[in-house]
């Protein structure tokens, strides 16, 4: 019998990338609408940990479904972190992807590339309510800089914008890599990739 796992993110872009990175074979992975599961939790944690935990509990409990959180987001060194646990927000509670990238480029205006270091942070967590368990986290970071500008239309969120730490200078950004070489960098890939092995050696 297929098994269910709910994500707990109602993000199409978080969503599809979870699905395909997970490769969980036997397994449906739902959305909360699909669930039917309404309303958002407030996520007022200062860490990602703690985000992705009131997540996980809030649509676990509802649901009574296994399920798998996800809280990710860039930290700026230039910034002192930001914009951190304020990284879809940071523009303001409505800020599109571009007036987010807007305004972390503007707070970077004239630094140089050695001055613009940055990474992605991801950690997933996952709480099955029936076995009574506590929640197990896993982490993923993917290390880069802050470009002078967006270029490449791949990707969401700060994409556009992130060079890879592989990548000189002014080489490609995230939003230029293929999905392929996004994965096997990306923050959200090493988290899936760890919490795909604790899943399988788990029964999933």
């Amino acid at each position: 019998m297929t098994r269910r796992l709910l994500l707990a993110s109602r993000s199409r872009h978080k969503v599809d990338e979870l699905r395909e990175l997970l490769g969980l074979d036997g397994v449906t992975l739902v959305t909360p609408d699909e669930a039917g599961v309404e309303g958002e939790p407030e996520e007022d944690a200062d860490s990602f940990a703690g985000n992705a935990e009131i997540k996980l509990r809030f649509y676990a409990q509802r649901s009574a479904l296994p399920t798998l959180a996800d809280d990710s987001g860039l930290e700026v060194d230039a910034l002192d972190g930001e914009p951190g646990v304020q990284t879809r927000r940071y523009a303001g509670p409505q800020a599109s992807d571009e007036d987010n990238n807007a305004k972390l480029l503007a707070a970077l205006d004239g630094l140089r590339p050695e001055q613009r270091a940055a990474r992605y942070q991801c950690v997933l967590a996952f709480l099955d309510p029936s076995a009574g368990s506590e929640p197990v986290f896993r982490e993923g970071t993917f290390e880069g800089r802050i470009a002078t500008e967006p270029r490449g239309t791949g990707g969401f969120g700060y994409d556009p914008i992130f060079e890879p730490a592989g990548e000189a200078p002014g080489g490609r950004t995230v939003g230029q890599l293929s999905s392929a070489e996004k994965h096997a960098l990306s923050h959200r890939g090493a988290a899936a990739r760890a919490m795909a092995t604790y899943l399988r050696e788990h029964g999933w």
